[in-house]
């Protein structure tokens, strides 16, 4: 029977565990055939796929904080349009249009995290120029660092390491992919979630029929604990954030919420306490507030998410200790291949086949080069030294940090690049400061270099998954990175433009957009480049709880993610992965939970999905000047509890869909 005959399309036995000895790895499409992979069907279908998702990506990033990775939910759509189209041989394609549509996430990661902060800054220094010119650049040049980098560690991760990394999300992709070469009908549910998370958050931002959170405020003691004990809880109520806690799932839900609580729960009101009456603002005199005056979200702003920041930068060193070795092993088969010691083209199989080496080295040196240009001509107004300084510290932090990025996307499946964005931009501080860019310039350069970090760290985390998917069915990795470059340049045009549509409609500064880690990006930089200091000690504390946690076995990035993202958008996703816990193991067969959570993640990526991109339609209306009138009603409490009620059938509906029918 042929491999593309539906009943055969299986991962074989040995997909998922370490290979025995002499035993070899034989994907889905055989290495000795060639199948349907780049045509005009799925580089067009994966362009639309870039530009949907990057507009949503964008938009639910700069809401909630957190990007959510496409690489599911694109594959569910290029199933279903595969399907519809009665494609034959399709999997294939569908992989390339996965492959140049997740692209949509990595970019945007990469550009909200920092560029956004430019926005927030020039409110305060309007000197500060910022343009769809430099957005764009740094998001593409970044993307292409990460290519590049990455694909000298594709043979170690996915072909050397067999089994012995579980590629959370590579495997839940993958299985969406071989079901639809089954012939399933995987789309449906996602489609139908995605129309009813997608009004359910249209509403909410376009109407405003209920509030988008709820909090401990609504009744008269919990705002006197707000007050007096500086004690507040809150969960934004939105399907998409929803969605995402469910797909993390309840360990890192948990962890990240349990961070949060520290902050919110101990180290807000023990500060509201202790400092009762004391003005702490050695490391900025325009603080002149008491401690003890301040509101809760105040002292969460102004000293808990700093604890946080320390936590994250450490967990990013921590990470590039434990890949030493990774990166040794990975540099020096690169380093083989390009000297004839390795294989050669003509006798690698088709599965197995990169794109030259020799390439790479030259596309690297040339992308360095652009990017040195850039940062001359256009970030260093024409200074030389600040323009190599500059080009140096990105290229060796992008480099050192491209294997934590790819071993944390293959154990947890999450992508720690905000924390090493962070720690990149303190870095760039102070060394741009020690060689004398200072003030707005100072400012403007670092975020920009920490942007095009930020892009290549995302990109090479997220398409290490890429690789591997391809690597379980039988693509040519060869095709998948030379593609990956035209999704790279779509996604980075289009992540430019919504966050200056963003920008124009809500405007960054007014705090409608949560935009956290941007938001931290320009805490961190303000100070530091006008003399003004930092708060090292409260990094310091975060740091040290980052060790204590790594020495007591407990991931370290969650926790401190956790630390300095508002309480309002943690507590959805302990929710949503409590959810996840719940309807995966409801039933005494196994078989009956692991079909009800794999419809759970179809229908969590369609809450994520829809609501985002109808987040963006909200946007766009607001844009041209179509906006409805609700801010009476929220401040009402009464809106408060709507949104709790409508919270809590959003979920009832979301347990009832994920039912399988359990066979006697």
């Amino acid at each position: 029977m042929e491999e593309n005959k539906k009943d055969n399309v299986q991962l074989p036995d040995n997909a998922f565990r370490e290979l025995k000895e002499g035993e070899q790895y034989e994907p889905i499409m055989s290495p000795k055939k060639v199948y349907p992979e780049v045509n005009m069907w799925s580089v067009t279908w994966g362009i639309v796929m870039t530009m949907l998702f990057s507009a949503a990506a964008a938009y639910l990033g700069l809401k909630v904080g957190q990007v959510f990775e496409a690489a599911i939910p694109i594959a569910i759509i290029a199933v279903g349009v595969s399907t519809a189209a009665k494609r034959s041989k399709a999997l294939g394609e569908n992989v390339i249009i996965q492959s140049i549509g997740a692209c949509s996430g990595a970019v945007v990661a990469g550009a909200i995290f920092t560029l956004p902060a430019i926005y927030i800054l020039q409110a305060k220094y309007p000197d500060m120029a910022v343009s769809f010119f430099k957005i764009f650049l740094s998001s593409l040049l970044g993307g292409v660092i990460g290519i590049l980098f990455l694909i000298p560690f594709r043979k170690y991760f996915v072909s050397d390491m067999h089994g012995k990394y579980p590629f959370p999300e590579a495997t839940a992709t993958t299985q969406v992919l071989v079901s639809g070469a089954k012939g399933g009908s995987q789309a449906k549910p996602l489609l139908l979630a995605g129309i009813v998370g997608g009004l359910y958050d249209f509403i909410v931002a376009t109407f405003g029929w209920w509030n988008e959170m709820f909090t401990t405020r609504v009744i008269g003691l919990g705002e006197t604990l707000a007050d007096k004990a500086k004690l507040v809880f809150k969960v934004n109520t939105g399907a998409a954030v929803f969605g995402l806690g469910y797909i993390i799932g309840l360990k890192y839900a948990f962890i990240i919420t349990l961070g949060s609580l520290a902050v919110w729960w101990v180290l807000v009101p023990g500060m509201g306490v202790i400092f009762h009456d004391q003005v702490l603002n050695a490391w900025n005199p325009e603080l002149t507030t008491a401690v003890g005056a301040m509101s809760p979200e105040e002292i969460f702003k102004y000293y808990g998410k700093s604890i946080g920041i320390g936590g994250i930068a450490m967990a990013g060193i921590i990470g590039i200790i434990k890949s030493w070795g990774i990166i040794k092993s990975a540099v020096s088969l690169a380093a083989r291949e390009m000297k004839g010691k390795g294989d050669t083209t003509a006798d690698v199989p088709r599965t197995q086949r990169d794109i030259s080496f020799r390439i790479i080295a030259i596309g690297s040196i040339v992308t360095i080069l652009i990017t040195f240009l850039f940062f001359w001509f256009g970030v260093m107004e024409g200074n030389l030294l600040f323009a190599i300084v500059g080009i140096l510290l990105v290229a060796l932090i992008a480099f050192l940090f491209t294997t934590v990025a790819a071993n944390a996307i293959a154990i947890v499946g999450s992508n720690p690049v905000s924390g090493m964005t962070l720690m990149t931009l303190i870095l760039a501080s102070v060394v741009m400061v020690a060689v004398g860019m200072k003030g707005t310039g100072g400012m403007l350069a670092a975020l920009i270099m920490g942007g095009v970090v930020c892009t290549a760290l995302s990109m090479a985390g997220a398409f290490i998954t890429d690789l591997k998917i391809g690597y379980w069915l039988g693509t040519t990795p060869k095709k998948q990175e030379s593609w990956k470059f035209l999704g790279t340049l779509v996604s980075a045009a289009t992540v430019g433009g919504v966050m200056m549509l963003l920008n124009e409609t809500y405007g960054f500064d007014s705090g409608q957009l949560a935009a956290p880690q941007a938001n931290a990006m320009a805490a961190v930089i303000d100070p530091l480049m006008n003399g003004v200091g930092a708060p090292w000690m409260l990094y310091a504390i975060g740091a040290a709880i980052a060790v204590v946690l790594t020495f007591c076995k407990v991931p370290a990035l969650p926790f401190a993610l956790g630390m300095f993202i508002p309480i309002e958008l943690n507590t959805p996703l302990l929710i949503g992965g409590f959810i996840s816990w719940y309807v995966s193991s409801r039933s005494k067969s196994e078989k009956v939970n692991k079909d009800r959570n794999e419809k759970g993640t179809l229908i969590a990526s369609g809450f994520i999905a829809g609501g985002a991109l109808m987040g963006v339609v909200s946007a766009l209306l607001r844009f041209f000047g179509v906006k409805f009138d609700y801010e009476g009603w929220w401040a009402n409490s009464w809106s408060q509890v709507a949104a709790l009620a409508a919270y809590l059938l959003l979920i009832i509906y979301f347990v009832w869909a994920t039912k399988v029918k359990e066979k006697k």
